[in-house]
């Protein structure tokens, strides 16, 4: 069952859930399953891969050293909702906001909002090079988090327009990270990042690489960032 592969998971990696949390990521799961027979959500239903790659590998993004607990975060491109919704369960003073450019996604999500009532949860569709120019957004949170998105290289230029002077984005990235992060250190610095930190988790039973990349926002980006989804994706910043 879900919930004890959860438990048995969350125990390997150091972490710990109370009862309403467990209760929380398990309704998650229901959800996530019976949504997907309709709508292509993930092809991670077994509570073991549920339990492992997704909540786990969401949360391996926190770190006591750089969170205090009660951040805006956005959640760039956020799919199902990883890592944003594992880390609100996992953190409930969490102000997320999450955003997404099918709209078919955010209405699940914002289904899942009203059944797990999570509080402080914004829901936004739309993409993310449009968004970032819009005031509400630009520069206005403390971390953005993106998992499974894109190129580091493109990724940095999705997301650090969102990050305040003095926060951090932290992105998720598989067995490639470094061949990325080399590829993207030049883009990270012109779009205003500063010191790049990278942590490696052990996810519990599996045997892949795995790198969470934390990159400190020091200057303001410059207001011609992001550009057209078109030269983020075909024009490397040098």
């Amino acid at each position: 069952m879900f919930r004890d592969e959860l438990i048995s998971a969350i125990q390997s990696f150091g972490l710990e859930l109370d009862g309403t949390q467990l209760d929380k990521f398990e309704k998650f799961f229901r959800l996530v399953v019976d949504v997907n027979q309709k709508m292509n959500l993930t092809t991670l239903t077994e509570p073991r891969d549920f339990a492992i790659k997704h909540v786990i590998d969401s949360l391996s993004a926190w770190d006591d050293k750089i969170f205090r607990g009660d951040e805006k975060i956005l959640d760039v491109g956020t799919g199902a909702g990883f890592p944003g919704i594992p880390l609100k369960i996992f953190r409930p003073q969490l102000k997320v906001w999450l955003i997404d450019s099918l709209n078919k996604r955010v209405e699940f999500l914002k289904r899942v909002v009203n059944e797990l009532e999570l509080e402080n949860v914004e829901i936004f569709h739309g993409r993310a090079e449009e968004l970032a120019q819009q005031k509400i957004f630009r520069e206005q949170f403390e971390i953005v988090t993106s998992r499974a998105v894109a190129r580091l290289n493109v990724l940095a230029e999705y997301c650090l327009p969102f990050v305040a002077v003095g926060g951090k984005f932290i992105a998720m990235k598989g067995k490639n990270f470094s061949e990325e992060l080399d590829e993207a250190r030049a883009a990270i610095k012109i779009l205003g990042g500063g010191e790049i930190l990278i942590r490696e988790p052990k996810l519990p039973t599996i045997d892949e690489s795995r790198a969470v990349i934390f990159v400190d926002k020091k200057k303001s980006t410059p207001e011609k960032f992001p550009r057209r989804e078109n030269l983020i994706r075909t024009v490397n910043l040098r």
